[in-house]
């Protein structure tokens, strides 16, 4: 099988790409030619063992994702086998994988459901998550603006002047929460925080908020009152987001959000479901992250790899 680095996956795939495959992933999960598996966890001691795993029999491929989280970091892998033979094919190091499938999401999610002419975009988080998330909104929607907003200001400046940089965007930092959310048509949250980054209040008529750092039911980035003004709950995975989602079943604690609103981006993305019906209708996007996005990402990283040359041969376990 192949043994792909991080720098091999860097070579291979740009964010355009990856949000094309992304986008067919959520098309074959509706039509049921792919299955996705929520994630699992082990804690031990000091370590957690995040597992999960997807089918994409349109791709030929099955396969799936681990990662173990300590103090000192994390480490990600994806594993990938052939569905017809059962032979290893791939396995691939995922943190930056992980990271454009992640934003890739979204980019698929703001095709969807933001405005066309959404051109303005608030950012939480200055962090590696964040970085792709602006970039595939930006691959999507005409962003002119971007007001981004995390907790450290040295941090922050320094990715607005990065990001300004890297995508001939207007992004700058600014100093309170409400400033990269008032009157803005697009708001994503990619933090760490275990609590709102926001009031709801705040957020305009017809946004749509996308929030993407939490995949733990005791975290919530976004408030009960963004998700309660919502007219529609869109979920990258429904079941996945039951599992996972803190900023929807806090919600559902409060009585702001019944589980039976929510609709799959998947059905969205097929036709299945109507995404924004109103204009001024305010639109919550969660995402926690599905082993079908990294299957299917690898699956194309591994093919221009192939055709590249990148990588390194070792030996299928016996």
């Amino acid at each position: 099988m192949l043994y792909l680095t991080e720098s091999d996956v860097r070579e291979s795939i740009d964010m355009p790409a990856a949000i094309a495959v992304v986008e067919d992933a959520f098309r074959r999960l509706a039509d049921g030619r792919a299955v996705n598996v929520p994630r699992q966890r082990a804690v031990g001691a000091g370590i957690v063992v995040h597992t999960m795993s997807a089918a994409a029999d349109y791709l030929g491929f099955a396969g799936w994702k681990c990662y173990a989280t300590t103090k000192r970091g994390a480490r990600f892998l994806v594993g990938l086998y052939d569905v017809a033979t059962s032979e290893p094919a791939a396995l691939i190091e995922a943190d930056l994988l992980g990271q454009l499938r992640t934003g890739a999401t979204t980019g698929v999610a703001a095709r969807r459901l933001a405005a066309d002419d959404a051109d303005r975009l608030g950012l939480f988080g200055s962090g590696l998550q964040a970085r792709t998330q602006l970039a595939a909104v930006a691959a999507v929607r005409p962003i002119r603006s971007v007001a981004i907003f995390s907790r450290d200001p040295e941090r922050r400046r320094r990715f607005a002047s990065a990001a300004s940089a890297e995508l001939g965007i207007d992004c700058f930092a600014v100093d309170r929460p409400d400033e990269a959310v008032r009157n803005l048509p697009l708001v994503i949250t990619a933090t760490t925080s275990r609590t709102p980054v926001f009031d709801g209040r705040d957020v305009a008529p017809g946004a749509l908020v996308c929030a993407v750092g939490s995949n733990w039911l005791n975290k919530a980035e976004i408030d009960a009152t963004t998700v309660g003004r919502a007219a529609r709950v869109v979920c990258d995975d429904v079941a996945a987001c039951r599992h996972e989602a803190g900023d929807l079943a806090a919600a559902a604690d409060v009585g702001a959000f019944d589980w039976s609103q929510a609709v799959a981006l998947a059905d969205v993305v097929a036709g299945k479901t109507p995404g924004r019906r109103a204009a001024d209708d305010l639109l919550v996007f969660k995402s926690v992250g599905l082993a079908v996005e990294d299957v299917a990402l690898g699956v194309e990283v591994l093919r221009r790899a192939q055709t590249r040359g990148l990588g390194r041969e070792i030996a299928n376990p016996a």
